[in-house]
C-alpha cells in the first residue's frame, strides 16, 4: 500500500466545526471531553432550529397571503421553492467563494432559514392533491415547472452573484 492511500484513509485527529478544535476521539468518561459532545452540536442545532422556525413561519405567512384555490396552481409553494433556491445559490457563492463568514452562518441561513422556507413535502402533497381526473395535466405541469424553475433559479443566482462580485471587484480596482 502506498503512502498516498494510507493518508487518504487516515482518521483525522480533530475537526473544527465552530472555529474551535474538537477531539474526534472523545473519552466519555472525561467530563471535559464529554462536554465537547454537547457544546458544539447544541449550538449548531440551536441555530438550525431557530432559523428553521423563521423560515417555516415565512413560508406559512406567504401561504396565508397567497392561498391556493381548490384545484388551482399552488403559486405560493411554487414561488417559495423558486425563491428559496435562488437565495441558496446566492448564499452558497457568497460564503464559499466571496467572503469568509462565521461558522454558524451557513447552518443558520442555509440549513435553518432556507431549509425551513423551502418545502419538498408540501410540493409533493400538493402534486398528489392535483392528481384528480380533471387536474392531472396541472399536476404534471406543477411537478415539472417547480423542478425546472428551482434548478434554473439556483443556476441564475450562482451566475448573477459571481458576475456581480466580479463587476464590483473591477470597479474597486479602478
Amino acid at each position: 500500500m502506498s503512502s498516498e492511500v494510507a493518508d487518504e484513509n487516515a482518521v483525522p485527529e480533530s475537526i473544527e466545526p465552530l472555529g474551535g478544535s474538537i477531539d474526534s476521539d472523545i473519552d466519555v468518561h472525561s467530563p471535559a471531553q464529554r462536554r465537547e459532545l454537547h457544546d458544539h452540536p447544541v449550538t449548531v442545532l440551536t441555530v438550525i432550529a431557530v432559523g428553521g422556525a423563521l423560515g417555516a413561519l415565512s413560508r406559512y405567512g406567504l401561504a396565508r397571503l397567497w392561498p391556493t384555490p381548490a384545484g388551482g396552481f399552488p403559486w405560493a409553494t411554487f414561488a417559495t421553492n423558486a425563491l428559496g433556491c435562488f437565495l441558496i445559490g446566492v448564499l452558497m457563492v457568497t460564503i464559499t467563494e466571496i467572503r469568509p463568514v462565521h461558522p454558524l452562518t451557513r447552518p443558520f441561513l442555509g440549513v435553518g432559514i432556507l431549509g425551513g422556507f423551502t418545502t419538498f413535502s408540501t410540493y409533493a402533497n400538493e402534486t398528489r392533491g392535483l392528481l384528480q381526473p380533471d387536474t392531472v395535466p396541472l399536476a404534471f405541469a406543477y411537478l415539472a415547472a417547480t423542478l425546472l424553475c428551482a434548478l434554473l433559479a439556483t443556476l441564475a443566482a450562482v451566475a448573477l452573484t459571481r458576475g456581480l462580485h466580479a463587476t464590483l471587484r473591477r470597479e474597486a480596482v479602478r
